[in-house]
């Protein structure tokens, strides 16, 4: 069975509840035709509702949000439960990404935690992993990942990744316009990839493995070549309909043809 790319758009700390509307509006005209491709936008959690509204009447874009606590109700002041991003139709969560591991502190084993708790709300997560420029000039890329991964399948068994997604953003990627070679992000893909294999050859055939640091409309579609690489997640270029739109289709075209 092949895979089906996902293209996902993480607006990180962007936009307005006009904003929001506008640019839904936007992509909603470019990728009413795309049929190959599964595609996701993270709003700010504030604009969950404008985009949820927005969306309506489409099957095409799917609604995802960036970030989930542990705690399901309760006295958790400030917290965003699996159900409260259930009830405005998010389905792909964003988890681990560097920028909470490193602004909010945020460990393997946490991360593992809201792993398992959007597994148990039937959320899908998308478990963000990369290395350091540090990490990545002392050859650790890989042992790195490995741990990134292992606290999950440690914590849940590597069954959790059924119907799971992996956005590998080496973290000297995101936002500087610096991106892996198409080859070098396929070798890492490829890594992820054989690691899981290890452990179950069928999980590891199915999980969706997307490449994230500074994808662009010029560089999405060679790096859409590779074997490994199943889609993206998109920073900066998702808040731009046109820029989104040729990355969904280039990732259509590539695992489709």
């Amino acid at each position: 069975m092949a895979r089906r790319p996902l293209v996902m758009g993480n607006w990180k700390l962007n936009g307005s509840k006009v904003f929001t509307k506008e640019l839904v509006a936007g992509l909603k005209a470019e990728l009413a035709d795309v049929k190959g491709c599964d595609v996701a936008i993270a709003p700010p959690v504030m604009y969950l509702a404008e985009a949820e509204a927005a969306l309506a009447g489409q099957s095409v874009i799917s609604l995802g949000a960036q970030n989930v606590d542990v705690n399901v109700q309760g006295a958790f002041t400030g917290d965003i439960s699996t159900e409260m991003l259930k009830d405005f139709g998010a389905k792909y969560i964003i988890i681990g990404h560097s920028e909470r591991r490193t602004y909010h502190k945020e460990s393997d084993e946490f991360i593992a935690k809201k792993f398992g708790a959007l597994k148990a709300a039937g959320l899908v997560p998308v478990l963000c992993i990369g290395e350091t420029e540090a990490e990545n000039e002392a050859g650790q890329t890989e042992t790195v990942c490995a741990r990134q991964i292992d606290a999950v399948i440690d914590a849940l068994g590597v069954e959790a990744f059924n119907g799971a997604v992996i956005a590998y953003e080496p973290i000297w990627a995101i936002g500087t316009g610096k991106s892996a070679t198409p080859a070098q992000a396929q070798a890492v893909h490829a890594f992820i990839r054989g690691h899981i294999a290890a452990k179950s050859q069928a999980v590891a055939d199915q999980v969706i493995i997307q490449y994230g640091g500074s994808v662009n409309d010029a560089n999405a579609a060679e790096l859409f070549t590779q074997p490994d690489i199943d889609g993206a997640l998109v920073g900066g270029a998702s808040l731009k309909a046109p820029a989104f739109a040729v990355i969904v289709k280039a990732a259509e075209e590539a695992k489709n043809s």
